[in-house]
């Protein structure tokens, strides 16, 4: 006799083994000569070795399919255990997808420069991308960090934006670290929501696989086997930003956000992403994409915006 046990987090139950457990019955059924418990957040699968091998085979695809859906249909379920399962069947257009979001949306390139984003940090560990409100760069970005988080290529993602308004001294204001800097992360967090399921991203927050990080406190980090992002990069200064990037450890992905036009940093302070941007050019392990207002896919009088202010 063979005992297998895999480790599955209590947060994908649902969404694996289906509304009262429909799924994992399912799974019983077709797996009669096996004994299969789910106990907490272990699925223990006893019997001979050949039948333990095909339900490891079997659940090789579920969890596949789960890490790009983050939900398996009873229909999708029995399409795998048939052995009809084709990925190529489903309503999808294959080359802008980027990932399948909470509640399968579908998370997408939606410009071609978006779609570059997708592209360029695929083949470089740095990636600068600077555009106007509205093109898409932030969304995109944390779109790719999820996407590798999903896909197991990094352990966890690490989210900054200065404070300006707060002038990085946060002491001031009410509540933990993480209330303090919230306002400031929103976009970051909305963007978060559209792509975990809310019980999994509470868990990825509490188990900080997901961290919310101010930029004033990065100083003396080793980012390893990280997707981090800053966003607002414009807001930066150069010794910041050069602080910031000095942080990027082994397997570690990093995109810097910004838009040059809306600096709010004081008059007499520079903006380190500027300033990088002139010195990172044909940098090899560099890579810039600059979004416009073509890019924008907020209301249509957004594009009219950026251009009469221009």
């Amino acid at each position: 006799m063979l005992q297998k046990k895999i480790n599955i987090s209590k947060s994908f139950h649902t969404e694996i083994f289906g509304k009262n457990n429909e799924n994992l019955e399912l799974l019983k059924l077709n797996f009669s000569k096996l004994k299969i418990i789910l106990r907490d957040e272990d699925l223990s699968v006893i019997g001979d070795t050949d039948n333990v091998d095909s339900f490891l085979k079997t659940w090789g695809v579920i969890e596949n399919h789960h890490s790009k859906f983050n939900v398996i249909t009873k229909e999708i379920l029995k399409s795998i255990i048939d052995n009809i399962y084709d990925i190529k069947h489903l309503d999808f257009q294959k080359d802008n997808i980027i990932l399948y979001g909470n509640k399968g949306k579908v998370i997408r390139s939606r410009t071609i420069n978006q779609f570059n984003m997708v592209k360029a940090i695929d083949e470089n560990d740095l990636l600068f991308a600077i555009g106007p409100a509205g093109s898409g760069k932030t969304y995109t970005a944390v779109a790719l960090a999820v996407k590798a988080l999903k896909e197991k290529r990094v352990q966890k993602i690490i989210l900054t934006r200065p404070a300006v308004e707060a002038g990085e001294n946060l002491g001031f204001l009410p509540g933990d670290l993480k209330e303090k800097l919230d306002p400031y992360l929103q976009p970051l967090y909305d963007a978060l929501e559209d792509m975990i399921p809310s019980q999994k991203l509470t868990d990825y927050l509490d188990e900080k696989v997901i961290q919310i990080a101010p930029l004033g406190f990065m100083r003396g980090r080793t980012l390893d086997n990280a997707f981090v992002i800053l966003d607002e990069g414009q807001n930066t200064t150069e010794s910041q930003l050069k602080m910031f990037l000095t942080r990027m450890g082994k397997s570690a992905k990093f995109i810097v956000t910004g838009d040059v036009t809306q600096i709010d940093l004081p008059k007499n302070q520079k903006s380190g992403l500027k300033k990088a941007l002139d010195l990172f050019v044909n940098v090899k392990g560099i890579n810039v994409v600059q979004l416009n207002e073509h890019d924008v896919v907020r209301h249509h009088l957004v594009k009219t915006i950026i251009k009469i202010f221009k």
